[in-house]
């Protein structure tokens, strides 16, 4: 009985550490040597158990070179680590805030921005919010939610089942022919100082054939939407020559497009607008940014697998002003209509 209340004392007096690297090699020596698992604990020191060294090499496998790697187990170590500081979002106080902030709408990006101002020297990367929200789903994303754990993808503005890796799509035939490029369109359009230089983009409907084309201008945002009754170049030829034709000839510049079939009238657009019009570079949306956080606010209003065969051409416009009314953070809180009125004096009826 007494020695049990001894063993008991030096228990809680124990100091518990993670085994190092070189703890591991110690292990991995002694065992291939054959120490038993007592013996090598007792070589070890710092209170190592029996029981710790049998956890670490998982039980009594074979011995011999190759069955107990020390560096394999120690980077494996180190990886578990990481994944579940990953997952587990450092402490329950961030947790819960991501979690409240991602319910009322807020992206990563803008949880991880704002947690250091509402939290004093807490911080956490976009990217491990991500990880956090599908570390959640079985298989990244591509299965069921796992025990005991939340499916926080649709607070996501795209709400994708998974995060898909870029260029995994196959080059289309489009690239075949030569385009106008990107890499030639003027600086002009990259400083954002002057207005006239446009984006475009087809949001599509896997109901339907009916598409949305969305138009944005990069300096003032101004938002054009028009409904298209199928995907042909001749439809949405038709909704850029009939949408940018409220635009003064002098504020129409440049057109940066993706190279979808879609696109390929581009050269009537030109004639029709006087206009030019330049091509992103193949899975670069990144390089019609402003077009690509267009389309993600219009999912707002119509989520994916909405039918826009079923939306009224009312419906689209009312968006259209919805989204031209909305004040901007990078403006002070004005709105697109107010900046294009305030840099060339057009007023645009939506």
């Amino acid at each position: 009985m007494k020695k049990h209340k001894e063993n008991k004392i030096k228990n809680k007096n124990r100091v518990f550490k993670q085994l190092t690297l070189d703890d591991r090699i110690k292990i991995e020596i002694r065992y291939r040597d054959g120490w038993s698992l007592r013996k090598i604990a007792e070589y070890m020191g710092n209170g190592r158990t029996a029981g710790s060294v049998c956890r670490e090499i998982c039980g009594r496998p074979r011995r011999g070179i190759g069955k107990y790697q020390a560096h394999i187990n120690h980077e494996k170590a180190l990886n578990k680590r990481t994944d579940k500081k990953i997952l587990g979002l450092k402490n329950k106080l961030i947790r819960d805030y991501v979690i409240e902030k991602l319910k009322i709408g807020w992206s990563p990006e803008q949880i991880s921005i704002r947690l250091p101002i509402d939290r004093k020297k807490q911080t956490i990367s976009y990217e491990a919010i991500y990880k956090y929200i599908y570390g959640q789903i079985h298989r990244d994303g591509n299965g069921t939610v796992k025990r005991n754990c939340d499916d926080l993808r649709q607070y996501l503005a795209r709400r994708h089942k998974r995060r898909q890796k870029k260029g995994f799509r196959k080059t289309r035939k489009l690239e075949r022919i030569i385009l106008p490029s990107i890499e030639n369109r003027p600086n002009e359009a990259d400083l954002r100082k002057e207005i006239g230089h446009f984006e475009d983009d087809t949001i599509i409907s896997k109901q339907s054939l009916v598409r949305i084309k969305s138009i944005n201008e990069r300096v003032s945002g101004v938002v054009f939407l028009g409904k298209m009754i199928n995907g042909t170049n001749e439809e949405s030829t038709r909704v850029v020559l009939e949408k940018l034709s409220a635009v003064p000839s002098l504020f129409r510049k440049t057109l940066t497009r993706d190279r979808g079939t879609e696109n390929t009238g581009y050269k009537e657009i030109e004639a029709s607008l006087n206009i030019s019009c330049y091509f992103a570079h193949s899975y670069c949306s990144y390089e019609r940014g402003s077009n690509e956080n267009l389309n993600g606010l219009v999912r707002r209003f119509f989520p994916k697998k909405t039918d826009f065969a079923k939306v009224s051409d009312e419906e689209i416009q009312r968006v259209e002003y919805l989204l031209n009314t909305r004040p901007r953070k990078r403006f002070g809180g004005k709105t697109p209509f107010e900046v294009l009125f305030k840099k060339t004096g057009v007023a645009i009826d939506s």
